[in-house]
């Protein structure tokens, strides 16, 4: 990468500072329509400031605006002097743009690592957050993970659950909800608040099964009937498999890659996507749904699943403020109704 100098001799952030304020124009207006609060403002739009900015306005414990900023990795070498000029003069633009204090800019590298990477943590103190997504509250960290405990991305999946959910207890029918994978449990909290009676999200994370916890306290979700279960979802799999629970709508939003020392084995999505969806196809009551998704940007699906009715919904499932049409986007979706 050639760094670019102003006449003065500075580094010539402008270009970036200038797509940087007329994005916040045009996203805060878009927020602003449909009540969000949370979202995406900046993504790599100037080759040589390769960022992506999520605006995180909090309700708790104060009401402010926190950037999450990830620097996309690249392959460019820099001296360590010249990086950390560039990325200083880039930080202060961001700043500066958006009107937030440094001290609420937090800013990641995302590296291409196989295995956790999405789950990384660091050893840096973090206050806990609240922000709000369509009535639901949850918790966030800016600081102490990679991600923050909310996958932006995924917002109108959420949504899609929460109707689905809804339409079928207008209907009379109870619904049992599955979530797999479940991270942090958005889905969950969602499927609940829409009216699922009952729910049971599947993860292997100690970490993160607390945290969902903590969604569910915050939503007021009865951890009686929605069940927390710490498990290799593999295993877990293959043993619902053979007890007679069924599900009626269900989410499958498995890592691209794990190597976890707590499972047995690996799992690679490629590979392992097929047996999967048909595992969880087979959990599904007559008429359910399964929600199938997937960030591994090289992804192909098994043409054998064809028989299953997989219908992709990736347009619909991916966010105005995340659609890029000029690359992939940050997930596939796709849905199956037994």
């Amino acid at each position: 990468m050639t760094i670019a100098l102003a006449p003065s001799g500075a580094l010539d952030v402008s270009p970036f500072a200038n797509r940087l304020r007329k994005n916040l124009a045009h996203w805060h207006k878009w927020a602003r329509r449909r009540a969000i609060s949370c979202y995406r403002v900046y993504d790599r739009d100037v080759p040589q400031f390769p960022f992506a900015i999520d605006w995180y306005m909090t309700i708790e414990p104060r009401a402010e605006v926190h950037l999450h900023v990830q620097e996309i990795e690249t392959g460019w070498e820099l001296g360590e002097e010249e990086y950390t000029a560039w990325l200083t003069a880039a930080c202060d633009a961001i700043c500066a743009a958006c009107g937030v204090p440094a001290g609420q800019l937090h800013i990641k590298r995302r590296e291409r690592k196989r295995g956790l990477a999405q789950y990384e943590k660091f050893d840096k103190p973090a206050e806990a957050f609240v922000v709000s997504e369509s009535g639901h509250r949850f918790e966030v960290n800016f600081e102490t993970y990679l991600d923050t405990g909310l996958f932006l991305d995924h917002r109108p999946a959420r949504a899609l659950v929460a109707e689905t959910v809804a339409a079928r207890v207008a209907t009379g029918r109870r619904v049992n909800f599955l979530n797999l994978f479940a991270y942090t449990g958005s889905f969950s909290v969602y499927a609940a608040i829409a009216g699922a009676e009952r729910s049971t999200t599947v993860d292997l994370s100690n970490t993160y099964q607390a945290w969902t916890a903590r969604n569910f306290a915050l939503n007021g979700i009865d951890p009686k009937e929605h069940r927390l279960v710490r498990a290799d979802v593999l295993a877990w799999l293959g043993a619902a498999l053979g007890q007679p629970e069924r599900f009626d709508v269900i989410v499958l939003d498995p890592p691209s890659f794990s190597n976890s020392k707590k499972m047995h084995g690996v799992l690679d999505v490629q590979r392992d996507h097929a047996a999967m969806v048909r595992s969880c196809h087979a959990l599904l009551n007559p008429g359910g749904e399964l929600l199938f998704s997937t960030n591994l940007r090289s992804f192909d699906l098994d043409p054998g699943l064809g028989e299953l009715g997989l219908a992709e919904l990736t347009r619909r499932s991916v966010p105005e403020d995340f659609w890029r049409p000029e690359r992939s986007p940050p997930h596939r979706a796709w849905r199956a109704v037994k």
